[in-house]
């Protein structure tokens, strides 16, 4: 049975993809939330350099010695990033724009330079080919497994440790730094741990989905969790599931397709955070035009109900407490004003004596509150 799913190349590419999302969505979550999202696009293409000096130092085009010395050099990216915003001659945006292009650039230039005949394709490394990893395994007793499926499996592992170990920590340095500070957490070197992290799941994701295709799945994951929930835990969960569901139908649409497997699945997180936007529970379009609504129209009810209380008792009551004369003095049309009278009545806030409508003693109570909103 293992060694037919390990053969199995279709479920090996979704299997891969998942992970890079579930990676991405543990290290990620706190880049949204921080409002660091685009560091993992800088890190993303700074790895270049990141590749090309370790293999000019040990020539060892993959293995740990590799994932540790981009890693690192996704941190010394940060790094750079924070010197130039510590000047306070440029913010953080323009400092990554400015940090991340020149070392990706140095990395091409070494590249082509002293890399011409080695296997360090730049296209491979930003743009990746989730469709071959199947073919490039490793024996493991008795078994063949996809090298790809090791390297996302460990790089999954470590984050979820690392947050695991750190959860409490994370989630006050992310939303109450100074707290943090104060109580001693050291909120710079858990972020900096964060980010070595991020750079460690970028380069062990490159071989599969791109680092350029890493950064869809490191920040629009955790963006639509983000629509969905305001609790973190969940946020966790929502953007590992939305990993899931992208990497399986990125891959049903792009076999249908004929097109890039890591493209679609790219594109189908985007789908999803189109979906989340709209169909939110509680962010979401949809939900919040409900909501306005929904408050539209109690707004109408609370309206009629202190009209009707200002003219109770009054002389004028007979003929300012009907239908007609809400046209007159709330300015609605027949149709508006019958629909207000009819979801008054069905609230049991009014009731009909012949033409004339009168409050119950909840619509009484309900336009007191309104009112006199310092009664109780």
């Amino acid at each position: 049975m293992l060694a037919a799913m390990f053969d199995s190349a279709p479920l090996m590419i979704m299997l891969v993809g998942a992970l890079v999302g579930i990676a991405s969505t543990l290290v990620g979550t706190f880049l949204v939330l921080r409002g660091n999202s685009m560091l993992s696009d800088a890190i993303g293409h700074a790895i270049v350099f990141g590749i090309v000096i370790v293999w000019l130092l040990t020539h060892q085009q993959s293995g740990p010695v590799q994932i540790l010395g981009a890693a690192l050099t996704g941190l010394f990216t940060v790094v750079l990033t924070e010197l130039l915003v510590s000047t306070r001659r440029v913010k953080q945006d323009a400092a990554i724009g400015l940090v991340f292009p020149v070392l990706f650039s140095i990395g091409v230039l070494l590249l082509n330079l002293y890399a011409r005949d080695v296997h360090i394709d730049t296209h491979t490394v930003l743009l990746g080919e989730i469709g071959f990893v199947w073919l490039d395994t490793v024996t493991l007793g008795d078994y063949r497994v996809p090298q790809a499926l090791l390297s996302m499996s460990a790089m999954t592992l470590l984050n979820a440790v690392f947050v695991g170990c750190f959860y409490k920590e994370l989630k006050l340095a992310t939303f109450d730094e100074g707290l943090a500070r104060a109580l001693g957490l050291a909120p710079g070197l858990l972020f900096h741990g964060l980010l070595l992290l991020t750079s460690g799941t970028a380069v062990a994701a490159f071989d599969a989905v791109g680092a350029v295709l890493f950064v869809a799945f490191v920040i629009v994951p955790p963006a639509t969790a983000y629509l969905l929930t305001d609790r973190l835990w969940l946020m966790f969960v929502y953007g590992s599931l939305v990993s899931i569901l992208a990497s399986v139908s990125g891959y049903a649409l792009a076999v249908a397709w004929n097109v890039s497997i890591g493209g679609m699945m790219a594109v189908m997180t985007g789908v999803l955070l189109l979906l989340a936007f709209l169909g939110g529970p509680r962010y979401g379009v949809f939900a919040q035009w409900l909501r306005r609504r929904g408050q539209r129209r109690l707004n109408e009810i609370r309206t009629l109900a202190v009209h009707l209380y200002n003219h109770e008792g009054s002389p004028e009551q007979h003929e300012e407490n009907v239908t007609r004369a809400l046209r007159e003095h709330l300015l609605w049309d027949d149709a508006k004003a019958r629909r207000v009278v009819t979801r008054s009545r069905e609230r049991r806030l009014i009731e009909d004596s012949g033409e004339a409508l009168n409050l119950t003693p909840a619509g009484r109570e309900l336009a007191r509150e309104i009112l006199e909103p310092g009664r109780r």
